[in-house]
């Protein structure tokens, strides 16, 4: 398997798990702030224990320089876990996925206006694209009863993944993913950690295990399979096929819960993984 084999191999991975992640905020009953801290924390530790299973060094190589990315890109992890859940909680499931979804016309915006980066016209086509799909693609998205607030923190929640996936892009070449997945996730439970002092402290047993669920398997292993994808593919191209998250989704719930999705979904499915191909090919190719 070619490295950039293994790049789209890991993206398309970590979209399965991430697109399990909706279905589970919305299955915990507990605040935003407790599902992103012990989401975090089941993360971190489970990294912890692969690391030294794997005997591998958490701070080796890690600089002032690494340590300030780090920081910084725990943190936007942090808000961009935050927001979505609260999004999950305020506007529902598809407001959620459908402002989260947004992100990869901010790595575009973000590799083009920050880093400097060339972007094609066709790069900008394809997130056009990727953003029509995905309307399609959301359930019960109607103008007419959109919860407006709902989808900006799905929105700001898009923004934070967006910029996550550019800064891991710049420090996953010198650190090895589990040792970034687990300071950032260590970072999230940490900054997390003061906010649920405030929250209603009502725990019920089925959120615990969501939540090990959440943190271990769709966070832990998917962190880990998302840092890995940038190192061998672009961001925009991992960003795209990330999209995939909500198709992911879709699938899955039609196949646990019988929810067969409509002509109107399918269209948009086809969209999504249309543009997430494309660009997979003409790399390939080179």
């Amino acid at each position: 398997m070619t490295n950039h084999q293994k790049g789209l191999t890991f993206a398309h991975l970590a979209a399965i798990l991430f697109g399990m992640t909706g279905i589970l905020g919305a299955l915990i009953q507990a605040d935003a702030s407790f599902i992103t801290f012990g989401r975090a924390s089941f993360a971190f530790i489970s990294l912890g224990l692969s690391a030294v299973l794997l005997k591998l060094s958490l701070r080796e190589n890690i600089s002032p320089t690494l340590t300030r990315s780090l920081l910084l890109s725990g943190i936007l992890l942090a808000v961009h876990w935050g927001t979505f859940f609260l999004s999950i909680k305020v506007g529902g499931v598809a407001m959620a996925t459908l402002g989260f979804a947004s992100f990869p016309a901010f790595i575009t915006l973000i590799e083009r206006f920050v880093l400097k980066d060339n972007i094609s016209l066709t790069s900008w086509i394809l997130v056009t694209i990727v953003m029509v799909g995905l309307i399609l693609v959301s359930p019960e998205f109607d103008l007419r009863n959109t919860n407006t607030e709902g989808l900006l923190w799905g929105i700001l929640s898009g923004f934070c993944f967006g910029s996550l996936a550019v800064v891991n892009r710049t420090i996953g070449q010198r650190l090895h993913p589990i040792s970034i997945a687990f300071w950032q996730n260590l970072i999230v439970a940490i900054v997390t950690l003061p906010f649920i002092f405030f929250m209603d402290m009502t725990i019920h047993t089925n959120d615990l295990l969501w939540l090990a669920i959440l943190g271990i398997i769709c966070t832990a292993f998917s962190h880990y399979l998302f840092v890995s994808s940038v190192q061998y593919i672009s961001a925009r191209t991992t960003g795209l096929i990330i999209s995939l998250e909500p198709v992911y989704a879709i699938v899955v719930a039609w196949l646990l819960f019988n929810e067969e999705p409509t002509l109107k979904m399918i269209i948009g499915g086809i969209l999504i993984i249309g543009a997430a191909i494309y660009p997979q090919e003409k790399q390939s190719s080179h």
